[in-house]
């Protein structure tokens, strides 16, 4: 039976990644504080949807918001890790890496009551050691990686890289990847970052949106496909209606919209891990 699943996931950042940048200066610390305002919006979307997703959340933002935090909580969506403070663990040590990986996990089960059972890094680069913590410290999906994008896989590690000679891969770990991309990733298309201008036409992201959904129905029975917006830049006005659009037109076309944890439970019960 045909069986196509889309998860929207939420990296609910504040202004945690413009600090992590050192862009601390008014502006753009107030361009992360409009994330309250998104969420909000956000929420009463998803509410009147009756959509479940995932809020990948860094521990700066929940100690910060604690409010808007357990609003998203309330309204039955799943809290992943990001972090602590959206640095990205590739600049960080180990144990540094570590140490923030506790940190933001013991904040999420005091918001939740539960650790996370899901990782995003922050900017979407790992370092060395993140799987091996990630493992240790009993995560059961991962989403920062590219290798598909309708399927699921089992994250690598102890990949032997070497510019002169084939690669060599690692095995493959417990942890089951949820596979991202930046094209279905709101800020490279509307944010201004560096000499990105940003500011796309709403309307030919969604309709991008759609067709790799629709591409999707077509190459595959069974497949999983995810969204990844930031509530301070979706929530704008236009983006929002774009987000209506997206969910109205998804539903139409066979959509079946559930959390990152359930999508990857799905998958796990279809190719168990053998290793």
């Amino acid at each position: 039976m045909a069986r196509h699943i889309v998860c929207l996931t939420f990296d609910f950042d504040v202004m945690s990644g413009h600090i992590a940048r050192e862009m601390t200066t008014p502006t753009p610390i107030s361009r992360g504080e409009f994330g309250i305002v998104g969420a909000g919006r956000i929420l009463s979307l998803l509410r009147a949807e009756q959509i479940a997703t995932t809020w990948f959340v860094p521990g700066f933002t929940i100690e910060t918001y604690p409010e808007a935090c357990a609003q998203v909580v309330e309204g039955g969506h799943e809290i992943g890790h990001h972090g602590w403070t959206h640095v990205q663990p590739a600049l960080l040590e180990r144990e540094q890496e570590e140490a923030e990986m506790i940190r933001a996990n013991d904040t999420i089960e005091r918001l939740c009551g539960q650790r996370a059972r899901g990782y995003r890094s922050p900017a979407w680069d790992l370092s060395p050691h993140t799987l091996e913590l990630l493992i240790k410290h009993g995560f059961f999906y991962e989403s920062s990686m590219m290798g598909d994008d309708y399927t699921p896989y089992r994250a690598r590690q102890g990949d032997v890289i070497d510019l002169q000679k084939p690669m060599v891969f690692g095995p493959e770990t417990p942890l089951i990847e949820m596979p991202i991309s930046w094209s279905q990733d709101d800020h490279p298309h509307f944010e201004m970052a560096g000499t990105r201008p940003g500011h796309r036409n709403a309307n030919s992201v969604l309709e991008n949106w759609v067709d790799d959904f629709i591409y999707m129905t077509r190459c595959t029975d069974w497949g999983i496909l995810t969204y990844t917006c930031h509530p301070y830049v979706i929530g704008r006005g236009h983006r929002m209606l774009m987000l209506e659009r997206l969910i109205d037109k998804l539903r139409d076309l066979g959509a079946e919209f559930m959390t990152m944890e359930a999508a990857a439970r799905l998958y796990d019960e279809r190719a168990p891990h053998t290793g």
